[in-house]
């Protein structure tokens, strides 16, 4: 018996690492995987392709499992949260990279805990922020505006600050979209639910698409190999992979130790840009690199709790105001 317990520890043990691993270096990779995709496959037709695949694949893993089909009002939310996560935050970051190196696109978005926190406290009255909280949202308030200053030599002058806003948006529309989830009627099984959102945001990215004439600019002979590679790299490893491995994560660790992936992703992401796409990377860009991230560890890290004496009733477990649904 004591021998089954230990393999069965270690097993668990290597599957959190696997899973680990994968939040942080496939989620770190998806930024060049983007610019590479939209060299030459319109930016909202690939992404909505990326994921209405990948949600029609798991939801049809999901059925093959037996698991229930979602209820209209179910479709309804999942529609709404895909709005917000996907065609807002999703997809804004990928039409940005057209012109914004992804370096610099991933380190926004890892901007996001500092929105949610801003939110969870403005919109939703839930959070008071704590002066921790206080000093990170202030840090990374400071880190992009090192990023998007004018003495960054990446080259914002060759960047509208339309440009900058747009991506500047999508963290605050995945934030938004990530604290509604919470109270959004949506299935149970947190797997279905991320399979409805992908392929209700994989449909209005599409017609995102449409509306802004990506029609006329989709010449399918012209997409080169390494786009479509890119794509289904995405759709594969970014959306499916680590999408799964992540819902899991949330279900086994604490989530303060799932949302270090915040931390990992853009040092993976302006590594991968330099190395690769051979983007630019300055000392005030490694500047805010460290800014950002270290307000970030503000924002998601739990403070250690005083010792109390045993109360008389149980207390309810709150989550984390951190935790997002969804994925670059």
């Amino acid at each position: 018996m004591p021998t089954t317990t230990s393999s069965a520890a270690k097993r668990q043990t290597l599957t959190v690492l696997l899973a680990f691993a994968a939040i942080y270096v496939l989620w770190g990779t998806t930024y060049l995987a983007i610019r590479v995709a939209v060299e030459t496959i319109p930016p909202f037709f690939m992404a909505g392709a990326r994921f209405l695949l990948a949600g029609g694949i798991l939801l049809i893993a999901l059925r093959l499992r037996g698991v229930k089909m979602p209820t209209r009002p179910q479709w309804r939310s999942a529609a709404v949260i895909g709005a917000f996560l996907l065609l807002g935050g999703n997809g804004l970051v990928t039409w940005s990279e057209q012109k914004i190196p992804s370096g610099t696109a991933a380190l926004i978005v890892a901007t996001v805990p500092l929105w949610m926190t801003a939110f969870d406290w403005l919109l939703y009255r839930r959070a008071t922020p704590t002066k921790r909280m206080a000093l990170g949202l202030l840090l990374g308030s400071l880190g992009i505006g090192l990023l998007v200053g004018p003495g960054l030599d990446t080259g914002p002058a060759a960047i509208l600050w339309s440009d900058w806003a747009i991506i500047l948006l999508a963290p605050v529309l995945w934030s938004i979209g990530s604290l509604h989830s919470r109270q959004a009627n949506l299935p149970e099984n947190a797997f279905l639910a991320t399979a409805l959102e992908m392929l209700a945001g994989g449909a209005l990215l599409l017609l995102a698409g449409l509306l802004t004439g990506e029609a006329a600019q989709l010449d399918l002979s012209a997409i080169s190999t390494r786009s479509l590679i890119a794509t289904l790299y995405l759709i594969f490893f970014g959306s499916i992979v680590a999408f799964t491995a992540y819902i899991w994560l949330l279900k086994t660790v604490e989530a303060a130790k799932v949302a270090t992936y915040t931390y990992v992703n853009p040092i993976i992401a302006v590594g991968l840009g330099w190395l690769l796409l051979n983007e630019t990377v300055t000392p005030q860009m490694l500047l805010a690199v460290v800014v950002i991230i270290t307000g970030v560890v503000f924002i998601t890290r739990r403070q250690p709790k005083a010792p109390q004496p045993a109360p008389d009733l149980p207390k309810r477990t709150e989550a984390m105001p951190c935790e997002s649904p969804s994925t670059p």
